[in-house]
């Protein structure tokens, strides 16, 4: 298991500790359930944003603070992909290459940000700016081509233009805005898109057709 001896800590004993306020909220986490099992994709959630990333002795911080053996919680870190298991860039982009987005450019975006960023799907830039992930399915096939921006917001109906402006931005230090989907019936029916609360707005249009395919 990652938690062997063959694995050099990346954090030292002084920087592996949650504050009593962290604990308070990994408590109430705890709280919200039968038992602490249910509270682990929070409190992982919670460790990453603090570390960056779960490192095999961020997860057994993480086990003690619950009470939970090791091996249940780095269980759950390892199944999903949101979780980081190694150190990621500060903006991590997940482009969708499953089947649909793959049909309009899901794979001409990916090759765009390898040619503009310099590296491959899993590596991250010297300047530990950008990490770039293939991402099986974003749940957002209407809008495609589309990426996600390090777990949060996503930008759909991208093209080559729209990804060097996301990329500029995110140089600049912002993390792109969420933008807000127009469904056809807002259009017709409401004036436009059903949120009042949001930066950007995207309607659907007619899905582009791929370049490549792999």
């Amino acid at each position: 298991m990652a938690d062997s001896t063959n694995h050099r800590p990346a954090f030292s004993p002084e920087e592996l500790v949650f504050t009593d306020e962290e604990k308070q909220q990994i408590a109430t986490y705890i709280g919200r359930y039968p038992t602490a099992d249910g509270a682990v994709m929070r409190g992982l959630w919670l460790a990453q944003e603090k570390f960056g990333y779960l490192a095999p002795e961020v997860i057994r911080l993480l086990a003690d603070a619950m009470e939970l053996a090791y091996a249940k919680v780095y269980g759950v870190a390892t199944f999903y992909t949101q979780y980081f298991k190694e150190k990621k860039g500060q903006f991590v982009l997940d482009v969708c290459t499953c089947y649909s987005c793959q049909l309009c450019g899901g794979y001409d975006m990916l090759h765009h940000l390898e040619d503009q960023l310099g590296i491959r799907p899993g590596e991250t830039t010297a300047d530990g700016l950008f990490t770039i992930q293939e991402a099986e399915c974003l749940g957002a096939c209407g809008s495609g081509p589309v990426v996600q921006i390090t777990n949060g917001p996503y930008a759909h109906n991208l093209t080559k233009d729209k990804l060097d402006a996301l990329l500029a931005e995110m140089r600049a230090g912002k993390m792109p805005a969420f933008e807000s989907v127009t469904l056809p019936q807002d259009a017709d029916e409401m004036d436009g898109n059903r949120r009042t609360d949001v930066e950007r707005i995207e309607a659907y249009s007619v899905r582009p057709i791929a370049e490549t395919l792999d």
